[in-house]
């Protein structure tokens, strides 16, 4: 009888519906290109999984493909320093230091492993400018930053933005706060000729930027 018991408890464990992944959607506010369908989103998971959870940041990194900002998604996913896949979320960045309250994202290591906590304002941010904040943080690979490295991170946030706006201008929603930055720093980067110029201005000016070294590891001064 015991047997049976048993037997029957293992048809019925077995018929029963997979659990769902734990994932957050894609919030209905935020208009995803065509091709992005809930299938292909699903389809997404198991290559993102290591490193969130969020299918909004899934569509971003899988933005990222095929251009510059390619390299930091590759960093992201395992290829950096770190060795590990960088974990992506959403965070009360004032939670980590009350400076950050007003940050856009911040690139953290613990022990060895790369966090990027994005700024909750931008839970509905457009995915094309997620993948640029993305391609930017995913360059802070250890604990160490420097005005030439923020130049090169802002001007690869500058191509990757003017890329995928070309080829998703339903991105370009320029009420949003976060595609506002994008514009902003796209703008710099076509007034110096698609050149870092006018960029390294403004990050060496930038006050949350004072008192950082010139270069850091892996990050000689742009002209």
């Amino acid at each position: 009888m015991k047997k049976v018991s048993v037997l029957m408890l293992c048809i019925i464990f077995l018929s029963m519906p997979v659990m769902a992944k734990r994932v957050t959607p894609v919030p209905p506010s935020v208009k995803l290109p065509q091709k992005y369908t809930e299938q292909y989103i699903d389809n997404l998971y198991e290559e993102y999984k290591s490193v969130t959870r969020e299918q909004l940041l899934m569509v971003a990194l899988d933005m990222m493909k095929g251009t510059d900002g390619d390299f930091s998604r590759k960093a992201i996913l395992g290829y950096n320093l770190s060795g590990y896949p960088v974990k992506i979320e959403f965070k009360n960045l004032a939670s980590i230091n009350k400076a950050y309250a007003n940050f856009d994202a911040v690139g953290w290591k613990r022990k060895k492993k790369l966090f990027i906590y994005i700024n909750p304002k931008h839970q509905a941010a457009p995915p094309a400018a997620l993948a640029a904040l993305l391609a930017h943080e995913a360059l802070h690979q250890d604990e160490y930053n420097s005005l030439s490295e923020e130049t090169f991170a802002w001007t690869m946030e500058a191509v990757v933005w003017k890329d995928l706006v070309e080829v998703y201008p339903e991105c370009n929603v320029e009420s949003n706060s976060l595609v506002k930055r994008e514009n902003t720093i796209k703008k710099l980067f076509e007034k110096g000729g698609n050149s870092p110029k006018y960029i390294k201005k403004a990050v060496y000016q930038n006050k949350g930027y004072q008192g950082l070294p010139i270069t850091s590891p892996g990050f000689k001064e742009m002209q």
